[in-house]
């Protein structure tokens, strides 16, 4: 979409000055966590509410028609939400991404069954901990990470390649090492989206926009932190039920 071309009265802080571009990006960055952290705790309820029921867990999990329809649904909604933002109202976009945290919820259920609860906690404070540390680092750095954001968008095509493979040779070597791989991975892409989202928030000057980047840019990093916590858990969870 091309700003330049359109006649658009900005809010106060929407203006050409250094200043304002400033205060435009950190308003839209703080929407991006808020969002994310939103998309978390829904998540969160969810995955707990459905490993509480029984009935739950049987309706989901029970049949490979709803698993695999949920999951190709997740897929579907990462892929085509970006692409078609420009035709959705702000409030849609959110609503989206709140079902997806939903389904994510609802998908991540079984790893309160798989793992301890001490471990999964674990795992979270260290996945926190390390996010935290790569997205400040994504925002605050001078370096140009698209180059590096290239080489880990490779990689991650292999790491789902090879995902899929080990589902079949069911090594668990081959786990080991996709898990250490996973998560440097997702460090890498967690500075990378952030140093994305932050551009581009700098870049746009219509705040409907800016509104909807927020929230993409929240699911961004959502799936950021998600796949670094389950890699990590990988990892971490030899304490199992």
């Amino acid at each position: 979409m091309d700003y330049n071309n359109q006649n658009v009265t900005p809010p106060p802080y929407y203006g050409g000055s250094g200043t304002s571009i400033v205060a435009q990006t950190n308003a839209v960055m703080k929407r991006v966590y808020v969002r994310m952290f939103v998309g978390l705790l829904i998540s969160a309820f969810c995955a707990l509410g459905i490993v509480s029921s029984p009935a739950a867990m049987s309706f989901f999990f029970g049949s490979k028609l709803v698993f695999w329809g949920m999951l190709i649904a997740m897929f579907a909604m990462a892929w085509i939400l970006p692409a078609r933002m420009n035709r959705m109202s702000s409030t849609a976009v959110f609503a989206c991404f709140c079902l997806f945290s939903a389904l994510m919820g609802v998908w991540l259920a079984p790893i309160f069954v798989v793992y301890r609860i001490g471990t999964i906690v674990y795992t979270f404070f260290i996945t926190a901990g390390t996010f935290g540390a790569m997205s400040v680092y994504g925002y605050f750095t001078k370096t140009d990470l698209s180059k590096m954001g290239s080489y880990l968008t490779m990689a991650l095509i292999g790491l789902i390649i090879a995902s899929i493979v080990n589902i079949f040779l069911k090594s668990g070597t081959m786990e080991w090492i996709i898990s250490i791989i996973g998560v440097l991975v997702f460090t890498g892409l967690t500075a990378w989206d952030t140093q994305a989202v932050k551009r581009m928030a700098a870049a746009n000057l219509d705040p409907q926009m800016a509104d909807k980047l927020a929230t993409i840019g929240a699911m961004n990093l959502y799936l950021d932190f998600i796949n670094l916590f389950l890699f990590l858990l990988r990892i971490f969870g030899g304490n199992r039920n």
